[in-house]
């Protein structure tokens, strides 16, 4: 039940929990930026800020859209495969 309620409370409060969210973002953006030591870095891309932040979510939009498609490629059947 409490988690219930959690979630309704949250979705209520939808454009303050993004804001929430972009304003923590920005937060470890800077703190990558300025605080993070960048003298290992194996490529000159790793020296930007929030580099692996922008790779991760690149890579999630990528596995999301590629499993889409591979899925209405042919692996997802309609309701009635079996009735043919």
């Amino acid at each position: 039940m409490r988690l219930i309620r959690l979630i309704e409370f949250l979705r209520q409060h939808l454009k303050t929990v993004i804001r929430i969210c972009c304003g923590f973002l920005a937060v470890l953006v800077l703190l990558d930026a300025f605080l993070v030591s960048k003298a290992h870095a194996h490529t000159s891309m790793e020296r930007w800020p929030a580099f692996w932040s922008i790779f991760g979510f690149i890579g999630c939009v990528v596995i999301i859209i590629g499993s889409k498609w591979f899925g209405h490629a042919g692996i997802m059947k309609g309701e009635d495969y079996y009735d043919e």
